[in-house]
């Protein structure tokens, strides 16, 4: 089981990221996919979540409007599209997959590495 994480790296308040979250080694469409993040002395937050069959789709409140969460079951990726970046939006990103469409960082089986986002002011 794999989930490879990319996207993250540098970018100016206003500005806007795409990450991605390539899964390998089990039914992709049937797991929930989502993307937590943790800042430094923070806890991790779930940031939105995407559903396997019906892709239903849940943000974080802080992120609505902004975020857009994606997934193409064909190619087994998910797609996190961030428009609008704000510093407090600074943290390590991580995808995760579960059999649970779930906010709770424990109701997921398989992390990928994280991938460092940095909004600058």
């Amino acid at each position: 089981v794999q989930l490879q994480a990319s996207g993250g790296g540098l970018v100016q308040a206003g500005g806007s990221l795409k990450l991605s979250c390539a899964a390998s080694g089990f039914t992709f469409d049937e797991h929930t996919i989502a993307w937590f993040r943790q800042a430094p002395g923070r806890e991790r937050e779930a940031v939105s979540l995407i559903e396997g069959n019906d892709g239903a789709t849940y943000y974080v409140r802080s992120v609505e409007g902004r975020f857009t969460l994606s997934r193409d079951n064909a190619k087994r990726t998910v797609y996190l599209q961030m428009n609008s970046l704000k510093p407090e939006d600074t943290a390590t990103y991580y995808c995760a997959a579960g059999v649970h469409y779930s906010t709770y960082a424990a109701d997921y089986n398989y992390w990928g590495q994280g991938t460092l986002v940095t909004v600058s002011s």
